[in-house]
């Protein structure tokens, strides 16, 4: 990893981060699949506008490192 694809990842933990401090991000992490490791977050919002809302303000997918999908869950169980 450059220095600049750690800043970048540093910005994207944090970011993360404020949204489980705000309430609203649940869980955020690394999944390790073998295929390739990627990212999940499950969030509570009011619908997918919102959800998208949340992944383009990602600095991470904003500078271009990372793509997002969104999906809606429509019934959970915690």
């Amino acid at each position: 990893m450059t220095e600049s694809e750690r800043k970048i990842m540093q910005e994207h933990a944090t970011y993360w981060k404020g949204l489980i401090d705000e309430d609203i991000a649940i869980v955020f992490g690394l999944v390790l699949d073998p295929k390739g490791p990627w990212g999940v977050g499950i969030i509570d919002v009011a619908g997918e506008s919102a959800a998208r809302t949340v992944g383009t303000n990602d600095s991470a997918v904003k500078e271009g490192s990372l793509t997002f999908e969104a999906y809606p869950m429509p019934r959970i169980v915690l």
